[in-house]
């Protein structure tokens, strides 16, 4: 919105010229979605606390974990809110690739809603069926593939890290891998959000880096010489990741250990939602195994676990899944799973940039 405001002001007044700079952009959506969630996080956890809309804690989970019930939830409304008001007053709101994030982001968050609210008033930890969870999902994810596959320069190769010469073209198949890479992620970053902290913390580094992926592959001479597929206006999309970057920072600020308030699902499938969707429009969704490693590993854990169990008649692989409850009951303080976690994440989206390099 301000950029359609205030950026055709710079043939009167050049200082409005900085409104076509993409990383100028950015920088304030980082900014503005940080404020917000500055600014609206203690009123929002008054009113839940108010609402009492509080977490119910598994009781098969970490005995660690039971006093944190009733501590509120759903505070992925305000990342939410953050996100969208940020990208709207930043972004260029005639970018086709922004608004289909947005429209993934605001679908996952419905669905993360309607199963947060179940689980409220059924007063379990339960809420959606994970089948009516990925139906729905896939609907969205189907819908969103569907529009970007049918632009005529929207390109169905795929990138393969490392191999520049090697794009294997998907063809109508490619709206099918574009489907598993938004769910899949959305999924995987659901599992990983089960200490205070972690899921946001990992997320907005993993968002981080899509944040230059995505300059970068809108960029035509950057593009060009570092050998990565242009995608017209894809750039757009580093504002939708920094304000997503200044939201997750702004709600870690209440996050962090001891959390006053948890994201919940409406919080968590967004995020991984639309960090799917942010990679494969920059066409880097293989790369996404490396950037999301640790959601991948957490996702797999869980995987193998249930898979196991059911092969060996009760036998486990982890003392619990997701795998950071595996740690915790090694011993490990909750912290220290979640800073070392943190750590792992940074790690690997800087082996993800130094891909930029290696082709």
């Amino acid at each position: 919105m301000l950029y359609h405001l205030l950026y055709p002001l710079h043939a009167t007044f050049s200082i409005f010229n900085v409104f076509r700079y993409i990383t100028f952009r950015s920088i304030y959506a980082v900014l503005t979605a940080l404020v917000i969630s500055f600014l609206l996080g203690p009123w929002l956890i008054r009113r839940l606390k108010k609402k009492s809309i509080g977490q119910y804690v598994r009781d098969n989970g970490p005995s660690t974990h039971l006093s944190k019930t009733g501590t509120p939830t759903m505070g992925g409304l305000l990342i939410l809110f953050s996100v969208m008001v940020s990208t709207l007053l930043w972004a260029d709101l005639t970018n086709f690739h922004v608004w289909m994030a947005l429209v993934v982001m605001a679908g996952f968050g419905a669905i993360g809603f309607l199963d947060d609210y179940l689980k409220l008033t059924k007063k379990k930890s339960a809420g959606l069926s994970g089948r009516a969870k990925i139906l729905m999902q896939s609907t969205i994810a189907l819908m969103v593939a569907g529009l970007l596959y049918s632009r005529p320069d929207f390109d169905t190769h795929i990138t393969i890290p490392l191999l520049k010469d090697v794009r294997p073209d998907l063809g109508w198949g490619y709206i099918l891998l574009s489907m598993l890479v938004i769910v899949g992620t959305s999924n995987a970053v659901n599992l990983t959000d089960g200490l205070d902290g972690l899921a946001i913390g990992s997320t907005t580094v993993a968002i981080a880096t899509y944040l230059i992926f995505s300059y970068v592959a809108g960029h035509v001479q950057i593009a060009t010489y570092l050998q990565i597929p242009y995608v017209p206006e894809s750039g757009e999309l580093a504002v939708l990741c920094g304000a997503m970057i200044g939201a997750g920072m702004g709600f870690l600020w209440f996050n962090t250990y001891p959390a006053e308030i948890f994201m919940g699902d409406v919080g968590s499938l967004p995020l991984g939602g639309t960090l799917g969707t942010v990679a494969v429009i920059t066409k880097q969704e293989l790369l996404l195994i490396i950037v999301g490693g640790l959601f991948v590993v957490e996702a797999l854990s869980v995987i193998f676990q249930v898979g196991f169990f059911k092969m060996t008649n009760g036998r486990r692989i982890f003392r619990m899944a997701p795998l950071h409850h595996h740690f915790e009951l090694n011993g490990w303080p909750e912290p220290k799973v979640i800073v070392r976690f943190w750590l792992i994440s940074i790690v690997l989206g800087l082996l993800s940039l130094s891909t930029l390099k290696l082709r």
